[in-house]
């Protein structure tokens, strides 16, 4: 009777495990960005266009969103991985009407711009996500 195994090309599968994380992470900073670069550009082509400068503050980010600005909506692969996770914003100190025109107030009628992209993207980021991280396995098989 065997009293142990012999697992033949362990070093082989740790490389490929250890470099799995770097490469996921990599694959899916680029689904992220695209996703967000998406939903950006259907904001900025639904939001009402008076001056510009509204249409102009929208944009996304991984760090803080500039001062002034009002964020809409995180696009993340994971709520634990917080350096996956990006910001999409609008607003600033010139635009700074940017929830009024999104919810309406009293006196004017909401006009929104952000969920509706949101909305229209969200099934496609989240697919693009999901097939980057089987990207990223197979990248790391393939080493």
């Amino acid at each position: 009777m065997a009293t142990g195994a012999r697992i033949i090309g362990l070093a082989k599968l740790q490389k490929k495990l250890n470099a799995m994380p770097q490469i996921a992470k990599e694959e899916i900073k680029k689904a992220l960005e695209q996703s967000a670069d998406e939903i950006v550009e259907l904001a900025k082509n639904l939001v009402p266009e008076d001056t510009g400068e509204l249409r102009e503050s929208i944009g996304w980010t991984y760090g803080k969103v500039p001062r002034g600005a009002m964020t809409l909506g995180k696009v993340f692969a994971s709520k634990l991985a917080t350096d996956l996770t990006i910001t999409i914003y609008a607003g600033n100190s010139e635009a700074y009407y940017a929830r009024f025109v999104e919810f309406g107030t009293q006196k004017m009628s909401a006009r929104p711009y952000f969920y509706p992209s949101y909305r229209a993207n969200k099934k496609k980021a989240q697919s693009r996500i999901r097939r980057s991280i089987t990207r990223a396995a197979k990248k790391a098989a393939a080493l």
